[in-house]
């Protein structure tokens, strides 16, 4: 732009079309900002389910291993039993590694 004799560059009448640009960004980044408000997730929710998931999936993998173990073998209900056993120590230990977890890890401050 050429700038005049003080060496500002002379400010142009506003645009109507600008003006309403902005608006209408501004309404939609703060819809934006409300949707993302209410899609929050709780961290208490998200460790529920992770615990739940630990309970269910550490013996129910324990099981269809030891399952398809005793198949090969031949040891059927032993290895079962033993990997369904093992399952659910693995899903223990891993509720109590996460308990030790402080809750504010990875959660964003709002300003």
């Amino acid at each position: 732009m050429a700038e005049d004799e003080t060496g500002e560059v002379p400010k142009l009448p506003p645009d109507a079309r600008l003006e309403s640009l902005d608006k209408r960004l501004e309404r939609l980044q703060q819809a934006e900002a409300d949707k993302q408000a209410k899609a929050q997730v709780d961290p208490n929710m998200r460790i529920a389910q992770l615990v739940i998931g630990y309970l269910i999936g550490g013996p129910l993998g324990g099981a269809l291993i030891g399952w398809g173990l005793d198949s090969l073998l031949g040891t059927f209900p032993w290895l079962l039993l033993l990997m369904l056993f093992f399952g659910f120590g693995v899903g223990v230990w891993n509720i109590v590694r996460i308990s030790r977890k402080p809750l504010s890890q990875g959660a964003e401050t709002k300003s």
